[in-house]
């Protein structure tokens, strides 16, 4: 038995907001923000959305894409860290919207590795035989949890959601997926939850000490590649596309160097949409299907990090 991808989807909210707009937010600047970072634009959501109606919207999507009804799907993973509840987890709410029921339903926190865990946990779980189609959601509402005078964070996060239908298949499309996480690295990029009856202002937004999370990421990313490319018994030459998590435009182009891609192998969202957390990934994967890039055959390299330190990657042919 193996795994593929049945069908893919995404969601951006409607409002944009520019680097023109950060500069009358914060001391900042678009040459500033674009030699740093490649972040143009970013999506920020409207007061009445939240991670489980983006996410449902995406999930939507991707059950057209995969031409499955919503009564097939046997379990549905979220991975955010922004939800409107504790309880019920935004994969219930999402459930609900879609009208699923009677089948599991989680979240999983992850940070920006959420995609490449939800689809690892996905996969394993279909051939273990717990279930037969699984749905992915990835969702976040990252521009809420930055400090709005905080010109560090607030340039580079966006929301959004994306959305995959991972099924089992004759053939195989997953080639090999890995995880993996050191805590102690945690410091260098958090968020606390909000602390009950006490004054969080001070505590509860996103931390990130950018230049030793950037040094990290680029070290552990190039030991992702390699180690995801051996456990498929593949070669960097043998990769169509590389799907990273879009974070900064020198990190993806470093794991492209690495891997000894040029760029228009690379699929690159981070301009027009920031860094979406969880969504990053799926929806750089959408966007290249969705476009005609990505074809049915074609070798992908899925990869993220992300707090805790996170890493994941999924090894597929589509």
């Amino acid at each position: 038995m193996f795994t593929r991808i049945l069908g893919t989807g995404s969601y951006l909210p409607e409002q944009i907001r520019s680097n023109a707009d950060l500069e009358r937010m914060v001391d900042t600047s678009d040459e500033w923000i674009m030699t740093r970072t490649g972040i143009s634009e970013r999506r920020i959501a409207a007061p009445d959305e939240t991670a489980s109606s983006m996410g449902a919207i995406a999930a939507k999507r991707a059950l057209e894409a995969a031409n499955v009804d919503p009564s097939e799907i046997d379990l549905v993973i979220c991975a955010t860290t922004s939800a409107q509840y504790a309880f019920p987890s935004c994969a219930c709410e999402i459930s609900g919207l879609l009208g699923i029921s009677d089948c599991p339903a989680f979240d999983l926190a992850a940070a920006c590795s959420g995609f490449s865990y939800g689809y690892a946990l996905a996969h394993s779980m279909i051939l273990s035989g717990q279930a037969k189609k699984v749905l992915i959601v990835a969702a976040d509402l990252m521009s809420r949890a930055c400090e709005p005078n905080d010109r560090t964070t607030i340039i580079l996060f966006g929301d959004g959601a994306s959305a995959c239908v991972l099924g089992e298949s004759e053939t195989e499309g997953t080639i090999a997926v890995h995880m993996s996480a050191d805590a102690k690295y945690g410091p260098l990029l958090k968020m606390a939850y909000p602390k009950r009856g006490v004054d969080t202002s001070n505590d509860s937004w996103l931390y990130m000490k950018g230049n030793d999370v950037f040094k990290h990421a680029v070290t552990v990313l190039a030991n992702l590649v390699t180690k995801t490319l051996e456990k498929g018994n593949m070669q960097a030459s043998d990769l169509d596309f590389l799907v990273p998590h879009q974070a900064n435009l020198r990190i993806i182009a470093a794991t492209a160097k690495k891997l000894n891609l040029d760029m228009s192998q690379v699929i690159v969202t981070l301009d027009k949409q920031g860094n979406t957390s969880a969504p990053s990934v799926g929806l750089a994967l959408d966007e290249g299907i969705r476009t005609g890039r990505i074809k049915r055959g074609d070798v992908l390299l899925l990869e993220s990090f992300g707090g805790g330190f996170t890493w994941g990657s999924a090894l597929i042919r589509y």
